[in-house]
């Protein structure tokens, strides 16, 4: 049986594992141009890091892999949305970030995009 109500009221953070947090930060705020929201010790001397766009509530939590598992070359399932991706593209690579080398067009009802990848691997999606 559906149910006809939920009480979640927003997608609030995405968590992609990092083994560098500070690698994960600079790469997040320098290069793609979020801000850090939170940095916050936990546990046994791991730290909680989260990033954001302006104005945007949802965050990437750039978090230690849980015990044992694994961080980097991960499909994050994150998509980038920019009004310009032709010049967010070319920032991109002028920058030294690891992007597709052209941006894909498939034509309707599919958006121009590429793929981008952090310095650890993960993937994520650049929408127009």
């Amino acid at each position: 049986m559906p149910m006809s109500t939920t009480r979640v009221n927003k997608i609030a953070t995405v968590i992609v594992p990092v083994a560098d947090q500070d690698g994960a930060v600079d790469f997040y705020v320098n290069k793609l141009g979020f801000e850090k929201r939170v940095d916050v010790p936990f546990g046994n001397g791991y730290r909680w890091i989260e990033v954001g766009l302006a104005g945007e509530a949802t965050t990437i939590a750039l978090g230690p892999p849980p015990q044992g598992g694994a961080a980097g070359e991960r499909e994050t399932g994150i998509s980038l949305q920019t009004d310009d991706i032709d010049a967010y593209h070319g920032q991109l690579q002028q920058a030294g970030v690891d992007v597709d080398a052209e941006v894909s067009r498939m034509g309707d009802p599919v958006p121009p995009m590429f793929w981008l990848r952090d310095p650890e691997g993960n993937t994520l999606m650049v929408v127009q």
